[in-house]
């Protein structure tokens, strides 16, 4: 009756804010004037709930707020699809939560929970089983005979589960043993250790906001992660494990999020499914191509809506082929993997400083920079500039070098101060280069 009541209010615009979970979604949620949407815990909204999400807001301003976007909205705002804000700066007389991954082991558990209860705080204990829960619940008794402990996981009776919680909070209870249901929501300040159970099952962004619940006043807090031997986890398994173990600092929901892009991919960022790469084309040209596309809507349809854009350059990448020898060669690095990795290392560069570096880390690691390195490096230096001066290809064969400009003549480049000076420094220097139109370029 109260939400009946609620929604026809809501249809009437009576209602300024209206807070909801997934309810909001339903076909029978009306809004008179939709103009702000504001999306928490956004990584909890699964692929079919943003396709709703996605008709509702197509005029509406929106918010998305998370710890640790999925990959594929953290791709959307590397490339520019939407825009990004990151708070880094942590509350006052917070520490980083400490991360150690182990193998499941009664003496850790048994020292982890004495630890922290001998110092007046609470544990958390996740195992995500209901079924063998209750075992768990009789190990720990048997391990800590004198402690006290509750059990909350989401099969249980509302009112009960309520009842588990706010004795925990009270103090009643001294380690909780739960499934995930305990990952966002709860700000237990005096709970300052955690131990999850079978953590290779759980993704990145799970393991983060689990641990997230610990370390939420100036006590020094500790997440233990359980898992089998390394060496039999699968490979993504490890990558998952060893990332949330390195990245513990406060703030830093936005490198496990980074590492989970990395780790699984960004999946088909518009359509339905939300993982697995583009197999026909390849990820890395089918991002290229949809970054193009991105950017030449932002400098034509909605060129009002970016007016901070106008200064960027008319080219973003310049193809350079040549005779010369320019590459690592095999014999200087043999492990192919790793040129490949150095090539797209080099390829990212975009400074002289990073150039520089990037050399004298080839000496430290390799030795001798070959030759042909420096002329790889040249060439870099040579894309540089020809992206400043508007060129989309460069051939540089024979000792002579050919520009071709952009290929769209409608460029507001022919039209710029930049065309206007080469045009000029041309007709200055007629015997070292000249001009001509060459296949309607």
């Amino acid at each position: 009756m109260q939400q009946t009541n609620t929604l026809k209010r809501l249809a009437e615009g009576k209602i300024d804010i209206i807070i909801g979970t997934h309810r909001i979604l339903s076909k029978d949620v009306v809004f008179k004037d939709l103009g702000l949407m504001i999306i928490d815990e956004e990584q909890k909204f699964g692929v079919a709930a943003k396709e709703k999400l996605k008709s509702i807001r197509v005029n509406v301003d929106t918010l998305t707020l998370t710890a640790t976007p999925i990959p594929r909205t953290l791709q959307f705002s590397l490339m520019g699809a939407r825009d990004l804000s990151i708070i880094n700066t942590p509350p006052p007389n917070r520490h980083p939560v400490t991360t150690e991954v182990h193998v499941f082991n009664e003496h850790l558990i048994k020292e982890a929970i004495n630890l922290e209860i001998s110092r007046g705080g609470q544990v958390f204990f996740v195992h995500n089983r209901v079924q063998d829960i209750h075992d768990i619940e009789t190990m720990i008794r048997r391990l800590c005979p004198d402690i006290r402990t509750s059990v909350g996981h989401g099969q249980m009776d509302g009112s009960k589960l309520e009842e588990v919680l706010v004795n925990f909070i009270e103090g009643d209870s001294d380690v909780l043993i739960a499934t995930t249901i305990i990952e966002s929501g709860l700000d237990i300040s005096n709970a300052n250790t955690i131990i999850i159970n079978n953590a290779h099952y759980f993704g990145l962004s799970d393991l983060h906001q689990m641990r997230g619940r610990v370390g939420r006043s100036n006590k020094k807090a500790f997440c233990y992660l359980l898992a089998p031997p390394l060496t039999v986890l699968t490979s993504e398994a490890r990558q998952r494990l060893k990332a949330i173990e390195e990245h513990a600092d406060l703030g830093s929901g936005f490198n496990v999020a980074m590492k989970d892009l990395d780790i699984r991919g960004a999946g088909n960022m518009l359509g339905g499914e939300q993982s697995g790469f583009i197999s026909d084309i390849g990820f890395e040209m089918y991002h290229k191509i949809l970054d193009e596309a991105i950017q030449e809507l932002k400098e034509s349809d909605f060129k009002d809506l970016f007016p901070h854009e106008e200064n960027q350059t008319f080219v973003r990448d310049c193809q350079i082929d040549s005779d010369m020898e320019m590459r690592i060669p095999e014999e200087y690095i043999q492990n192919i993997a790793e040129r490949l990795h150095l090539y797209k290392e080099l390829d990212e560069i975009e400074t002289e400083e990073k150039l520089i570096q990037f050399a004298e880390q080839l000496k430290d690691r390799f030795g001798p920079v070959p030759q042909q390195v420096f002329v790889l490096m040249d060439t870099i230096r040579l894309r540089w500039q020809a992206k400043k001066l508007g060129f989309e290809k460069i051939l540089l064969k024979n000792r002579t070098l050919k520009a071709y400009f952009i290929s769209n003549q409608k460029s507001a480049y022919f039209q710029s101060p930049l065309f206007s000076s080469i045009l000029k420094f041309v007709q200055l220097h007629p015997r070292a280069c000249k001009m001509k139109e060459d296949k309607g370029n």
